[in-house]
């Protein structure tokens, strides 16, 4: 059994933007034309992200020429608090991380924004490079894109 990734960050805006941000505005902060199914398919970044902002709601990518990837999709939503979803990018879905994403104020502009991403062993064979994978991407992505996009 692999250990969670947990990376935590402090962002400068509140709780609500944090969240806002994270869960509606992925498309402006996540880096398409690295990290993106359509990029992988066929070269070209895609055009955007778009998640359905509810329990059972799906995260998708829309390619370049408007092809549609499943992402994942939200288990839990507490709007401004947390979010939780199963998380395969372009992988069959029974091939699924679990990614939660807490939110917790520390004053009126600075927000504590903590994701986990476990849930390795659905990975099979491939649960080690996945994990690794995934551990220098969160800092590209989370550490340093979503906390810009949250005002740093």
């Amino acid at each position: 059994m692999l250990d969670p990734i947990v990376k935590a960050i402090e962002v400068s805006c509140s709780q609500e933007k944090a969240f806002e941000v994270f869960v509606n505005e992925k498309g402006s902060w996540w880096p398409l034309d690295k990290r993106s199914m359509s990029l992988m398919e066929n070269g070209e970044p895609a055009k955007s992200l778009r998640t359905e902002p509810k329990q059972g709601g799906k995260i998708v990518e829309i390619g370049h020429d408007g092809t549609e990837y499943h992402w994942g999709t939200i288990k839990s939503y507490d709007p401004h608090a947390s979010i939780s979803m199963d998380f395969h990018m372009g992988l069959p879905a029974e091939n699924a991380s679990l990614v939660e994403v807490k939110f917790a104020a520390l004053g009126n502009e600075r927000t504590r924004v903590e994701l986990t991403q476990s849930n390795w062993e659905a990975f099979g064979d491939m649960a080690e490079m996945m994990r690794g994978g995934y551990g220098s991407g969160w800092v590209i992505i989370f550490e340093q894109a979503h906390k810009s996009a949250c005002g740093e």
